[in-house]
């Protein structure tokens, strides 16, 4: 069991998927919840009500990580209410689409690379100011498992920008850790998801699956519980590090 009660956790993208089994663990070890959506604002506020449901204040930030003014906002509202936010989880991402490199028209390249990628530059910069004059924080990029194999068919410019993530962790956290700002990473292998049921077929996942050591998907759950180590206390040795959470797909 973890303490998080004077603790106020920002989990980006967290409607469903990982980044809502992120926030909910978060709420069961007594964080209080920024919870944020976009496109799915209705899974947001379902999301918002199970913290409720569990004893934790919590609001909810809507807009696109995307563009900086809306981020922006979103900062300024967590500002007003709580008046900080001493966890970051960057955890809003998506595919956009498998393309062959060939085939992959700019606009789409640059869209895959702008949720990736900038959305965490966006965020994790209009969030700095107030964690440095907490003299505290913690930040957690979510990463993926294509950062360093380069990721399925068609997905090129989704493991880049993954890679990017990763690098840009690892420099960030040698950066801020004079001001008391740990940041580290994590890299989901196959989790069952929204993600896979959009852009993975049935034989592709049961392609995957078949190589990974433990036999099946990873669960949210599973990544959340990663995330929350990487935020508490037992971790403050932790530097810029990627946890890979893959089931034995990808080892050092």
């Amino acid at each position: 069991m973890f303490d998080f009660s004077d603790q106020v956790v920002w989990v980006t993208g967290s409607s469903t998927g990982i980044g809502r089994s992120i926030a909910l663990a978060f709420a069961e070890n007594a964080a209080s919840l920024v919870i944020h959506g976009n496109t799915n604002i209705h899974k947001a506020e379902e999301v918002l009500q199970e913290v409720r449901q569990k004893g934790r204040e919590a609001i909810l930030v809507t807009g696109d990580v995307t563009d900086r003014t809306a981020v922006k906002q979103m900062v300024s509202d967590i500002k007003k209410h709580f008046k900080r936010i001493d966890i970051l989880i960057n955890n809003a991402g998506t595919m956009v689409k498998r393309s062959k490199i060939e085939d992959l028209d700019f606009e789409t390249w640059h869209s895959i690379m702008d949720i990736n990628l900038n959305s965490v530059f966006h965020v994790t910069q209009s969030v700095l100011p107030m964690m440095k004059q907490q003299k505290s924080g913690k930040i957690i990029n979510l990463t993926s498992i294509a950062a360093r194999n380069g990721g399925g068919g068609g997905a090129v410019s989704y493991a880049a920008a993954k890679g990017a993530v990763s690098t840009f962790t690892r420099g960030l956290a040698k950066e801020l850790v004079s001001d008391n700002i740990y940041v580290n990473g994590i890299a989901p292998g196959i989790i069952t998801t929204p993600f896979h049921d959009k852009y993975s077929t049935k034989e592709m996942r049961e392609k995957m699956v078949s190589q990974v050591p433990i036999k099946r998907e990873g669960k949210p759950e599973e990544i959340a519980g990663a995330a929350l180590y990487l935020a508490s206390d037992y971790a403050n040795y932790m530097v810029g590090e990627i946890l890979e959470v893959n089931g034995g797909l990808l080892t050092d």
